[in-house]
């Protein structure tokens, strides 16, 4: 599975992308692009940072490997000119895909490219597994992130799920009200 499309960077400025299946020697910039996007000064270029609700990583290399590693589960890269300047997981169940781990470069954030990728992982969950049904989890104390899957058609389910406060793989909280709603949406076949 390898597609290719045109967006923008914030400038404006056209951008290639290539769509494809992470491999296992994508790991160390699959965990920096990630990292980048959620924790830490890098990410406040951009507007999906976490920083200010966690700390610490987001994801490693061993968490990653182990994604990659599954058979219900697909990373999908975006690359420009060889760059890495997107990811995403998509994960298989009985239920429709779950979309998570979504990561664009903070850089790059504000011109299109993020609603471009979103599409190709709905795509791919259609086409790959025949998947009529996104699912996510966003974090509640994040409304212009969840208003920005609403303009994309995704709705809130009324689910609800707390933080998985002690368990440090997802960061540490600097809070004790983190919580994430769900949000669906479905898909409609090619």
């Amino acid at each position: 599975m390898t597609t290719s499309q045109t967006s923008e960077t914030a400038s404006g400025e056209p951008l290639s992308l290539t769509y494809r299946r992470a491999v296992p020697a994508d790991v160390p910039a699959l965990v920096a692009l990630v990292n980048a996007c959620y924790r830490g000064d890098s990410s406040r270029q951009g507007w999906t940072t976490e920083a200010e609700l966690l700390d610490g990583q987001r994801v490693d290399a061993e968490g990653m490997s182990e994604l990659l590693g599954r058979t219900n589960t697909i990373i999908l890269v975006a690359e420009a000119d060889g760059l890495l300047v997107a990811c995403c997981e998509l994960q298989r169940g009985v239920n429709g895909a779950y979309f998570g781990m979504f990561s664009v470069r903070p850089t790059i954030q504000g011109g299109g490219l993020g609603r471009r990728v979103l599409a190709e992982a709905e795509r791919t969950a259609v086409a790959e597994w025949g998947c009529r049904l996104m699912r996510m989890k966003v974090l509640k104390q994040r409304p212009e992130l969840i208003a920005w899957y609403e303009r994309r058609g995704y709705t809130g389910t009324g689910k609800t799920e707390p933080f998985p406060y002690g368990d440090e793989t997802l960061g540490v909280p600097r809070r004790a009200d983190l919580a994430f709603v769900e949000l669906t949406r479905e898909l409609l076949a090619p």
